[in-house]
């Protein structure tokens, strides 16, 4: 009897698609507005997620029908670096209104997320990404995902050398497979190919990832350590740029971090990356490939749930896996540089480039763009793109960068904005700007509650809380998940919302904005509506017992759980109107 574990069915789905086709094609075409289970999971390395609206699916109960699902997709592009261009946004604003919920999302990964596209449009969705020259090839899936990269669009060497790590990592770790070519490229009536491009012409071969790919999704990241504004230690692979003199003199690179948990397995947690070693700019690509070969035939494949790196780097230990990494690479691996992050940009409002011209950073929450009454910040964009015509840079915290901007140019960008009732950064609450949520309901298969619908609301009480207490200019990450998967990166800000039950959440605390430091739970099944007033307390100890420049997640950090929690109920029991300061937050 073989001794090897038996492989998770998606691993089975895999080996059986012949580099990603299975069924795809053929159920492209039949009469179903889903996909059988192997291509829904083959479909996630092409860009593209099944989904069920289960707020359509609540109404149907209301109304008496079967709970028959609600079947659309999240048709997801992966834009390295957050880097496009006005005429392709405005592409795919026009996406969004023709085949999508007429809402488009920036991700915390630099892309674009479509919702609520039907499987009929789905061929067509993704056909015209690429058409302008866009793509989803590996936006989800047992891949290497989205590349990010520090979106300040900086003239000067160092950022243009890490935007072209970006762009040869991108070449060199993509999918090699025709199978997308194949797919959505080539026209499904008369087998003609449309569009150049999207995939290699020798055939089957997956140099980097051979025919079952990785076990789990891979997340890298390019950065600076003056400036982490990418999260590196969320990424199972970061490149941490180490800069001597106004020069890129190597890169430390981070390996195993990630955010997701499992709510019902135990044996799952979050981590941030550890500090594996120190390289030349030379050496970046082709160690990243020995890291990734590395995580591609000793991971986990038997249990999706402990697939991801930071699994195979806790079971080991961190020397071991450096030594079989140099082992794939074939030569020593030095010591990382002691230089470490120290620094966090989110780019928002106005800067010089070093060219003469501007970039302007929108805060743009949650990611969400839309029209909604008096705020119509869609429209407000198709002007800017349509008439200014910037470039445009995502951020890892859902928002926009308009680059290129001539000074000329300012006043009326600005006036557009103000025009469609759009704030400026300027006049965002700082808690609100350095907030991020998830998709969540009703779309996400795995949320248990609200993410991205609750927080508006819950910032809404905040600030006037922080206004109370002196701390409006106050400075922390507050991020909320409908769930522990921590699509938000919950686990390494100041202050986490992770959803534990329908309407209660897990509060995090102690992370920080570096984003180096995993929180803790200081409050466990807190309801929605408390939220707020859970978080007072917490606000009122920080504000007298805190050190000159300590920030929240630092002082959290320094007083540890049991001190907070001890604190904090003697402060409630001596103060129980706090606990009804907050009105009820609901989902708008």
């Amino acid at each position: 009897m073989s001794d090897e574990p038996k492989l998770s069915p998606v691993e089975t789905f895999k080996i059986q698609s012949n580099y990603l086709r299975g069924e795809i094609a053929q159920e492209l075409a039949d009469e179903n507005d889903f996909f059988g289970k192997g291509s829904i999971q083959l479909l996630k390395h092409h860009g593209t997620y099944q989904q069920d609206d289960r707020d359509a699916r609540a109404m149907g109960r209301k109304d008496g029908a079967k709970s028959a699902k609600h079947y659309s997709f999240m048709v997801r592009t992966r834009i390295p670096g957050g880097r496009l261009t006005s005429e392709q946004l405005l592409a795919e604003i026009d996406l969004c209104e023709e085949v999508g919920n007429t809402t488009l999302r920036i991700t915390s990964r630099q892309g674009l997320q479509l919702h609520g596209v039907v499987k009929h449009d789905l061929w067509k969705t993704i056909h015209r990404i690429n058409e302008i020259q866009l793509s989803t090839l590996a936006a989800c899936g047992d891949v290497v995902r989205n590349v990010m990269c520090c979106p300040a669009p900086f003239t000067h060497a160092i950022h243009q050398e890490l935007e072209q790590l970006t762009d040869d990592l991108v070449a060199n770790l993509s999918p090699r497979t025709r199978a997308y070519h194949e797919i959505w490229l080539t026209d499904p009536e008369s087998g003609e190919e449309t569009l150049v491009g999207g995939g290699s012409e020798s055939a089957e071969l997956e140099p980097l990832y051979g025919p079952t790919y990785l076990p789990r999704k891979f997340k890298v990241a390019v950065g600076l350590a003056s400036d982490n504004c990418v999260d590196l230690y969320a990424n199972d692979l970061g490149f941490m740029a180490i800069v001597e003199s106004g020069k890129i003199i190597g890169y430390n690179v981070l390996v195993g971090g990630g955010m997701g948990v499992t709510p019902s397995a135990e044996k799952t947690f979050p981590a941030v990356a550890k500090r594996m070693a120190f390289i030349k700019p030379e050496q970046a690509v082709d160690v990243a490939k020995a890291v990734i070969m590395v995580q591609r035939d000793f991971g986990n494949r038997a249990d999706r749930k402990i697939a991801r790196l930071k699994y195979l780097i806790h079971n080991w230990g961190l020397e071991k896996y450096k030594a079989k990494v140099e082992e794939y690479y074939g030569q020593p691996l030095a010591d990382p540089h002691p230089e470490d992050v120290h620094g966090f940009d989110d780019h928002i409002g106005w800067h010089e480039q070093g060219d003469g011209r501007l970039f302007y950073g929108l805060n743009v929450e949650n990611g969400r763009i839309h029209d909604h009454g008096d705020f119509r910040l869609k429209s407000a964009l198709r002007e800017i793109c349509g008439t200014l015509k910037p470039g445009i840079r995502l951020t890892a915290h859902q928002s926009i960068l308009f680059t290129d901007v001539d000074p000329a140019d300012r006043d009326k960008l600005q006036s557009i904005l103000r025009s469609h009732g759009v704030k400026l950064s300027e006049e965002i609450s700082s808690v609100r700007r350095w907030s991020m949520a998830c998709v969540a309901w009703p779309t996400c298969g795995l949320a248990i509650t609200e993410s991205e619908r609750a927080l508006p609301g819950i910032i809404d009480q905040l600030e006037v809380e922080l206004a109370k207490l002196g701390l409006s200019h106050e400075t922390f990450t507050l991020r909320m998940t409908g769930c522990p998967n921590g699509c938000a990166r919950p686990y390494n800000c100041d202050i986490g919302l992770v959803g534990k039950a329908v309407g209660k959440y897990t509060v995090f605390a102690g992370g920080r904005l570096l984003g180096d430091r995993l929180n803790f739970n200081f409050r466990d099944m807190v309801p929605a509506d408390e939220v707020v007033s859970t978080l007072v307390p917490l606000l009122t100890y920080f504000k007298q017992e805190r050190t000159a420049g300590e920030t929240l997640g630092d002082f959290c950090h320094r007083k540890g759980r049991d001190d907070l929690v001890t604190w904090t109920d003697a402060y409630t029991a001596q103060n129980p109107t706090a606990q009804n300061t907050q009105a009820e937050t609901q989902p708008a």
